[in-house]
């Protein structure tokens, strides 16, 4: 674990064991573009994994698998821009090693991520046989401002010696895609067509192409050094490098800065991306007025983004918001690019965009509205893949892929690797329909938390009611049951694809699926309702829908089938007729059983046979929807929904789920704290250190899991507080948690910006900036309403808990 303060990660040891988790949590980027927190020194091996990623930026591949063509598109590893190598020079004795952290001489390392300034520092410490020890210290910046550029300070210092130290400045573009050992056995070779030299003046540069997406990368290095020294340079195609020789002693310390500008035929407006990139890092400014403009963009970001809560809990909850900033920034309202589950920091998942935005859409909405609103046209720009995949399908509306990248086709690979096994098998994860839900979810959130009429009646009408087309022809008539179906999807539990033996993949009636399929159908009808006559009788024509049509949804979502079995929700249509796991013997035979699906498919079964879940399935329902909200929901669907038919459906998944994935933690623990149950905080807890600790065994570094980070950012602010924007006002309906017992943090609302609230034991303070907007209307619990001035701040008492 790292030693941490409020501000500040810090690791005072060097573990190979744990670099590449190291790498990932040091990441840093500017929502435009990321690097991961490598060692400069290092190169691409089984511990180290230098890697600059950018937002948005795919190549496609195809790779013969088992004697299968198989195509995979991937977020594309970019040229390693903070490369240095150096070594003692003595005189008359041959050149000493490059020295590394894995170098045997090393005798100290620090590394140290300072959140507040968004930098992170390197420190190492060499101690050789003659005793000469040399002092080395990198400080790094993406910088948060100008999103073109990233630099590098590095500090050499030696200490009982005096003579030469020989330095490499290196721009490699001699990189591919490896950084997932189960993904080693397909091409990973995505830059084509290099160029590398060294402009008259000193800038390093490099250009080069994505293979298939045609995607022109323009990346360039201006390295200086104090002293100064003549620099030698050889170039290839891939690879330009820098040589300098320069005087070191105690009393004169060497000084090398790398200021990096990436620029690519993606940009707008559209620039040369070689030239533009070697103008923006020879006229960069230079190092201490980058970190000092840096570092007041990320002060700007904290205003707005920054959750506060008490003890270790507000650290991580600050590191999760560092991760979220820095993926999804300002800058990212300007990009083409959605959610990536992974983040701008590694290659898990290649980069795609899953239903990760459900988890983190909420906390940008209510901080970064116009960061939320970019990441909702990312989806409305893929509307016509969307539709086109329904057509093909032969359905009506909508069907957005369950991995989107480029395009928005549908990026799910048809085959997995099994490590345990060694086995590709078939993947059906793309049957997850429930996707187009989550968007929709996330439209609506949007609206109520912004008022954004432009946006709810233009793109989100859009969205909305194409997903709701959708579910609407999905959803077929039983007329023995009386009540629609939805058959052949997957739910959230990706560990039931198929039913036991069954010719087909897909599961029936999946009840998160159907609950929310009728949820979308009943607030499309509700925002067409509140659209102006013109955009409704354009809307009918673009989607295809009559009047008549409408009340066919309404039909749909007032009739829709959830099944029930032992007094409880089931999963789906036929989860209590499956066989029950022996958890206990598994537990004892594998110790840690999150893939349970890996598991029993190297025994040669299936968890398609048991009541066993990867993840929080019908449970999600009461993470996206209050108790008395889902009750009406129920209610509306024609089912009886009290407390105590909800806690024993709790009690029931809580017992049956191996939490394969980081989000079912996250979703135990904010299910649990709106019960009052008794585990609430140990599934919180795990999902605050979910990738921190690495609990699924190295995933972590190839990519953290950007949704629980966001997830636990919003149980705190929209479970624990109790925070919902409607337009009918601020809800606040707070849930005591006493390892949790207070914070505060700024939103955005109704075009109000900086509402500041503060959340105590009993009490609830909230500040409204002075503006010419209106009153901020609240409702407190039981129904309470008060409103509170621009310019005023009042404290109100909570009911206890």
């Amino acid at each position: 674990m790292p030693v941490t303060t409020a501000w500040r990660w810090e690791y005072h040891r060097y573990d190979p064991k744990t670099e590449r988790l190291v790498e990932s949590l040091c990441t840093l980027g500017n929502g435009r573009f990321a690097t991961r927190g490598s060692a400069p020194e290092s190169v691409a091996d089984d511990i180290h994994y230098p890697g600059t990623y950018l937002a948005g930026c795919y190549n496609r591949l195809t790779s013969t698998i088992g004697g299968r063509a198989v195509s995979n598109e991937d977020m594309v590893r970019l040229p390693d821009w903070t490369a240095l190598r150096y070594r003692c020079l003595a005189d008359g004795a041959p050149p000493g090693d490059w020295l590394t952290p894995d170098h045997p001489t090393l005798r100290h390392s620090h590394v140290s991520l300072d959140l507040r300034a968004g930098t992170l520092t390197r420190h190492m410490l060499f101690h050789d046989a003659d005793g000469r020890r040399l002092g080395v210290t990198h400080t790094r910046l993406v910088h948060m401002g100008d999103p073109n550029l990233a630099a590098q300070n590095t500090f050499f210092r030696a200490y009982g010696w005096s003579g030469s130290i020989e330095i490499e400045s290196v721009l490699d573009g001699d990189v591919t895609n490896a950084g997932v050992d189960r993904y080693r056995a397909l091409d990973g070779r995505h830059l084509v067509e290099h160029q590398a030299g060294v402009e008259a003046e000193g800038t390093a540069w490099l250009s080069c192409t994505t293979a298939t997406s045609r995607v022109r990368i323009g990346l360039a290095v201006r390295t200086s050094a104090r002293p100064l020294a003549s620099v030698g340079k050889a170039c290839t195609t891939t690879t330009a490098t820098q040589t300098f020789v320069l005087p070191i002693k105690r009393v004169a310390p060497v000084v090398v800065v790398k200021t990096a500008a990436l620029c690519t035929s993606l940009d707008r407006p559209s620039v040369d991306p070689l030239r533009c990139s070697i103008d923006c890092a020879t006229h960069a400014p230079d190092f201490p007025s980058l970190l000092a403009s840096h570092r007041a963009s990320w002060q700007r970001l904290w205003t707005e983004g920054e959750l506060k809560v008490p003890g270790e809990t507000g650290k991580v909850l600050r590191l999760h918001a560092f991760h979220v900033l820095q993926t999804l920034s300002p800058h990212t309202a300007e990009l083409d690019a959605g959610v990536p589950a992974r983040g701008l920091h590694g290659e898990a998942y290649r980069g795609h965009v899953f239903w990760d935005e459900l988890f983190v859409l909420p906390y940008l909405a209510l901080h970064l509205p116009e960061t939320a609103r970019g990441l909702l046209m990312y989806r409305h720009r893929r509307l016509p893949a969307a539709l086109e995949a329904a057509r093909r399908a032969g359905a009506k509306g909508a069907v957005f892929p369950w991995q989107s990248g480029s395009s928005g086709t549908e990026e799910t690979q048809r085959l997995h690797l099994n490590p345990r096994s060694g086995r590709w098998l078939p993947d059906h994860s793309r049957l997850q329909r429930h996707v187009g839900s989550a968007i929709a979810w996330n439209v609506w959130r949007y609206g109520q938390a912004t008022g954004d009429t432009g946006f709810m009646q233009g793109p989100g009408a859009e969205l909305l009611l194409h997903v709701a087309h959708f579910w609407a022809g999905a959803a077929t008539w039983d007329k023995s049951l009386g009540r629609y179906r939805i058959r052949g999807v997957v739910g959230p539990d990706e560990y039931h694809d198929a039913y036991p033996d069954a010719a087909a993949p897909g599961i029936d009636d999946n009840a998160y699926t159907n609950v929310t399929a009728a949820w979308v159908l009943a607030r499309a009808i509700d925002l067409y309702g509140e659209l102006p006559f013109a955009r409704r009788a354009e809307l009918l024509t673009h989607v295809g829908i009559g009047p008549d049509d409408l009340s066919a949804w309404e039909d749909v979502a007032r009739r829709l089938y959830v099944p029930f079995h032992r007094d409880v929700i089931s999963q789906f249509h036929g989860y209590g007729d499956l066989a029950e796991l022996d958890w206990d013997g598994y537990r004892a035979r594998y110790h840690d059983i999150r893939r349970l699906d890996r598991i029993l498919e190297a025994e040669g079964d299936t968890p398609n046979r048991y009541q066993a879940s990867k993840q929080a399935d019908t449970l999600m329902l009461g993470y996206l929807f209050r108790p008395t909200e889902l009750e009406e929901l129920f209610l509306r669907l024609g089912y009886r929904l009290d407390g105590d038919l909800w806690r024993r459906t709790v009690d029931y998944y809580l017992h049956r789920t191996c939490h394969g994935s980081t989000l079912s933690s996250l979703v135990h623990g904010w299910v649990l704290a709106r019960e009052q149950g008794p585990d609430a905080w140990r599934y919180c807890r795990e999902a605050l250190l979910s990738d921190i600790t690495d609990v699924q065994g190295g995933t972590t570094g190839e990519g953290i899991h950007l949704g629980a980070m966001g997830g636990t950012l919003d149980l705190v602010e929209r479970g624990i507080v109790g925070l919902e924007a409607h337009r009918d006002g601020l809800h606040i309906d707070p849930v005591p948690l006493s390892e949790v017992p207070g914070s505060s943090f700024s939103i955005s609302y109704l075009g109000h910006r900086d509402i500041r609230i503060r959340f105590r034991p009993g009490r609830l303070g909230i500040s409204v900036p002075s503006s010419l907007l209106g009153p901020v209307p609240l409702v407190l619990p039981g129904g309470r309403r008060e409103h509170i001035a621009a310019g005023q701040e009042r404290w109100f008492r909570l009911p206890k808990g």
